[in-house]
């Protein structure tokens, strides 16, 4: 990389930047050529990032960037097994688990095949109805306990595509991870264990909140049957910390590996997506993978200003680091991604909320934006009016479905109509021609991404993640940060230790005087009379 040749991109980006502050995205809009460019489709998903605030010449800056700075040959070391997640001296292969990883060892090959063969063979039985509870009982309900990495892209997936034929066989699955005992209270309120499955995922076995409501699990279990060899029947774990949860009392042979090389983030692709197979079935979840794959490949092999994810990343950037977006809505019109901004959140947050280095310095510039949004057309009901017509710069993604799963047509067309008029309010803005009624103004000019699904299949949701998958590793080396690791996570649960104890009845006095306060305060509340 060269550091001059840098500073000149970014100097000339600058001054796009102030050049296309005085042209209205109406107008860019009429550049066919331009819009064409930014057009792309891969595997049923049709990416228009035509409403973005970029022209020609800024988006050959952002390209000429990603080449400066070496983005080609960084993603051929991640997608090659190189320890780019410096920080935690690991290499970033989730890749791997979709057979889209060009650099996998054969031996990581065979170790995900083999995995693989034990999850469906599990699946299987479950489904159908062969695996059978200490009674004799099969399986109705599964609780899933896990949280962040461990918890969203499973819960996502698992009511994103509960519209597929094959999940008719599926068990009910509740999924519980909030440490707030309302949760796991909810999830196990009229259920029988006979007749009741737990997944216990925690890649480390030490995540805090997984461990107690696990704890709590097995001793609803264990209250209700008395029967401490029952256990083996009624639990599974997936980990990287066998030995850990077999001292929990899970059988060896209910015990799912999580690789080393496999981010919590990135994981719903491993064992963890267990609850997943578990809903639409091994061949459906084989579809996903498939769809996933069509990315990496399309990734990997695709020329720069071609390249879906690295487009992606790179308005991205320009958005946020030139045009002052601080703020990214994720706005799926389609009921069953509800969860979609959920799982987005802790992909790119905690991916990219960075401000030092993967030097270890600090940054003096923007990095992720905020990330946020709902469900369609809900949220056009409650916080559309400050993207409309609020002083806050923000992008967004619209998310669409364009086949409807239901019978009712009509339905679905005002779905599809709302959310492409929403980002064409956005993108074009309106202007009362009565002077008296100016304030009915839309200023309009927000970019924004609008992705068609062509109907929600796992192949199309599949590749859909991994596109955004890719975008955030993108993201991190434009901005030469690593997303890989999440430092200020770990921070806030060291901080918590103390402050449980001290709520257990131990000595506060060497808190800081806001926490001491809260701490009594909440002491107080506790105490009996």
């Amino acid at each position: 990389m060269n550091v001059s040749d840098t500073a000149s991109i970014q100097d000339s980006l600058a001054a796009s930047a102030v050049r296309l502050s005085s042209i209205h995205s109406r107008d860019l809009l009429r550049d066919t050529v331009r819009n064409g460019a930014l057009k792309h489709t891969l595997v049923g998903c049709h990416f228009d990032f035509s409403r973005q605030r970029v022209d020609q010449q800024a988006l050959a800056e952002l390209i000429r960037f990603a080449n400066c700075i070496d983005l080609p040959a960084k993603r051929d070391a991640m997608l090659t097994g190189a320890r780019i997640n410096r920080s935690e001296n690991r290499e970033v292969l989730h890749t791997a688990l979709r057979q889209g990883a060009a650099g996998a060892s054969e031996s990581i090959k065979i170790e995900v095949a083999q995995i693989k063969r034990r999850l469906y063979k599990c699946v299987k039985a479950i489904r159908s109805c062969r695996w059978r509870g200490y009674t004799g009982k099969s399986i109705r309900d599964v609780i899933h306990i896990g949280i962040g990495g461990s918890h969203l892209g499973p819960e996502l997936l698992v009511n994103a595509l509960a519209h597929l034929p094959s999940s008719k066989k599926a068990p009910k699955i509740h999924f519980v991870a909030n440490v707030d005992a309302q949760d796991i209270n909810r999830a196990l309120r009229g259920l029988s264990p006979e007749t009741t499955l737990f997944i216990v995922v925690s890649k480390s076995f030490s995540t805090l909140e997984t461990q107690v409501n696990a704890n709590t699990a097995r001793s609803w279990f264990l209250e209700r049957t008395g029967n401490l060899n029952a256990l083996g029947q009624h639990f599974l774990g997936v980990t990287n910390n066998l030995a850990a949860a077999s001292e929990f009392g899970f059988r060896k042979e209910n015990l799912f590996p999580i690789q080393d090389w496999v981010g919590g983030r990135f994981s719903l692709w491993s064992a963890v997506g267990l609850p997943i197979m578990l809903k639409i079935g091994c061949q459906a979840f084989e579809q996903l993978l498939e769809g996933a794959r069509a990315a990496d490949e399309h990734f990997a092999q695709s020329e720069i200003d071609r390249n879906i994810p690295v487009l992606a990343a790179l308005l991205a950037i320009w958005n946020t680091s030139h045009l002052g977006c601080d703020s990214l809505a994720v706005l799926p019109y389609d009921k069953r991604l509800a969860l979609l901004p959920d799982y987005l959140q802790q992909l790119e947050m905690e991916s990219n909320g960075k401000s030092f280095d993967i030097n270890g310095d600090p940054i003096d510039y923007r990095t992720m934006q905020v990330l946020w949004g709902g469900c369609g057309t809900n949220g056009q009901h409650a916080y559309h009016q400050l993207l409309h017509q609020g002083t806050s710069k923000f992008a967004a993604d619209f998310i669409l479905v364009g086949k409807g799963d239901t019978k009712n047509n009509e339905h679905h067309r005002w779905l599809l109509a709302n959310g492409i008029a929403q980002g064409q309010a956005m993108t074009l803005g309106y202007i009362p021609i009565d002077q008296a009624e100016q304030f009915k103004r839309v200023r309009g000019n927000h970019p924004s991404t609008t992705i068609v699904l062509n109907s929600l299949r796992a192949e199309q949701i599949g590749c859909l993640l991994a596109i955004y998958e890719h975008k955030v590793f993108c993201q991190g080396v434009l901005w030469n940060i690593n997303s890989f690791d999440q430092w200020g996570v770990e921070l806030g649960k060291q901080m918590a230790l103390p402050i449980f104890a001290q709520l257990s009845g131990e000595d506060a006095s060497t808190q800081d005087p806001a926490t001491r306060h809260l701490v009594d305060h909440c002491l107080g509340l506790n105490r009996t009379e």
